[in-house]
Order: C-alpha cells, then structure tokens, then sequence
C-alpha cells in the first residue's frame, strides 16, 4: 500500500498545476495578440483592444513567474525543515540516550524506555519487541525505580523536565 501524499504534496502539485493552467492561458493570449496585432498593423498600440490582450497576457506571465518563485521557496522551505526535524529527532534520541544511561538503564530497559516516551502501551512495546508483557511491566518497574518516580506520568514528567532544562547553546553562552 502506498503512502497517501502529505497536504504539503498535494498544495504543491495543486499549484503546479495552477501555474500549467495559466501558462497555457498565457500562451494562448500571446498568440492571439500577435495575430491581433498582424491583423491590426502597425501600430497596434492604438487600439485599445489590443492594449487590453496585451496586458492581460503580461499580467498572466508575471503571475506564473511569481507563482514559480513562490512554489520553489515553498519546496526549499520543506526541504529545510525536513533536515531541522531530522536533526531535532536525532538529537532527541541522543538526548535521551543520555538520560538512560545516567540512570543506569540496561539496553533492554532503554528500548523500553525509549518506547514508553513515545507513548506505546505496554502491549504495543511487548509486540515489538517479541516479548511478553509480563517482561516488559518487569522493565518499566525497573526504568521507574532508577529514574526515582511511581509511574508512567511521573516518568514522562521527569523526562520532560530534565529536557527543558538541558543546556542549550543560548544558555551556554549566558544569553
């Protein structure tokens, strides 16, 4: 099964076929005026029908030009925040990484860890991981007894709480 586009996908192919639809448009009133104008003679600027073609046509390629530039700073922009959140989520799990292993989480607990702050149930993390829930409530006990909280909650409270106030590179300098 393919994956359905994004709305960011559709927006850009709905424009892209805005800008063909008027690129034709404008192709189209070009050729007129320059039949307008054969038929006219020179100069064709007298006619006040002409200079209403023409500037139609003008108006129609300046907005495809506008068009154009506005989709590809839309497309550049997409791409610029695709690598910001790639950047974000590996951060993310670096950050967190860092975190388990301050709380001395064995690798098993970490995964499990890792999954809990995702928000899978303890049947979600026991499907995936292959193992019984039973194992998984055994790991999560773990997790919360080495991280000094009772629960879920409290856990992703902790988590949270710790991220926030990591150091980031404004406060690192005194910002």
């Amino acid at each position: 099964m393919m994956p359905r586009p994004s709305l960011a996908e559709n927006g850009s192919v709905s424009l892209l076929a805005l800008i063909a639809v008027q690129s034709l448009c404008a192709a189209f009133f070009l050729f007129d005026v320059a039949s307008d104008g054969i038929e006219i003679g020179w100069p064709p600027f007298t006619h006040w029908e002409f200079v209403v073609e023409f500037l139609a046509a003008l108006s129609l390629i300046a907005a495809v030009a506008i068009e154009l530039r506005w989709l590809m700073a839309l497309l550049h922009r997409k791409a610029h925040l695709e690598r910001q959140l790639s950047l974000a989520a590996g951060a993310f799990h670096d950050i967190a990484a860092a975190q388990f292993r301050s709380w001395g989480l064995t690798p098993s607990e970490q995964d499990v860890a890792m999954f809990t702050l995702k928000g899978l149930s303890i049947h979600e993390i026991a499907d995936i991981r292959g193992s019984a829930e039973g194992t998984v409530k055994s790991h999560l006990n773990g997790i919360y007894r080495k991280a000094g909280v009772t629960g879920r909650g409290a856990f992703l409270s902790l988590f949270i709480e710790d991220l926030m106030n990591a150091p980031t590179p404004d406060r690192a300098e005194g910002a």
